[in-house]
């Protein structure tokens, strides 16, 4: 584990190890951002919103998110800046503040993942399941390699990710540190499902 001083982007997604994010960027104090971690080839943290922006509270965030890296940017037809943002490391929050512009920075500690774990056998069809979304997928998770479909923690950040699971839902599996524990509740929740790649 280690601290390190980032800039936050609360979003209403959540963003898992090893995912990929794109996002529309127009607002300054992002643009700013975006421009700061490319020239530093830095990160900045995606955390997810834990309340609607649209609610009679302030905005909150969670405090675990994940590390992203900018791999990719573009400018949009819309003439907006367009980023794609790769999951690295999760974190935690520690302690943030404001920058005069407006842009949130965080205190955070990086949380140390188990090593690779081999998918168990009663696991199967969830690698299955995660073999189809690639089949499908595939250009978006460029670092994707055949193996990834044996690794625990890959298949299970996979599913948490592209299954449709409400947010709270996804970042309950985000926090859980056994990857093993993590398909376990994918398996429970998979009878809610019917068929939900044949859409």
């Amino acid at each position: 584990m280690s601290n390190t001083d980032i800039p936050l982007f609360p979003l209403p997604t959540v963003l898992f190890p090893d995912g990929y994010l794109s996002l529309r960027i127009f607002e300054q104090r992002y643009i700013d951002m975006v421009r700061e971690c490319s020239l530093n080839s830095s990160y900045f943290g995606v955390c997810l919103f834990s309340n609607p922006e649209d609610s009679n509270q302030p905005a909150n965030h969670m405090k675990i998110g994940t590390m992203a890296e900018i791999c990719d940017f573009s400018t949009l037809e819309d003439g907006l800046l367009g980023i794609i943002a790769h999951g690295r490391q999760k974190f935690m929050i520690r302690t943030t503040r404001m920058r005069d512009n407006g842009l949130l920075m965080g205190d955070v500690e990086t949380l140390d993942e188990t090593g690779t774990v081999e998918l168990p056998p009663e696991f199967s069809v969830l690698s299955m399941i995660a073999g189809r979304f690639m089949e499908q997928l595939g250009d978006h998770y460029p670092s994707f390699q055949p193996r990834h479909l044996q690794d625990a923690g890959w298949v299970g950040y996979r599913l948490a990710e592209l299954l449709p699971l409400e947010n709270n839902e996804k970042q309950a599996l985000l926090q859980i540190d056994d990857p093993l524990e993590r398909l376990q509740l994918l398996v429970n929740v998979l009878p809610r499902f019917q068929g939900p790649l044949d859409s």
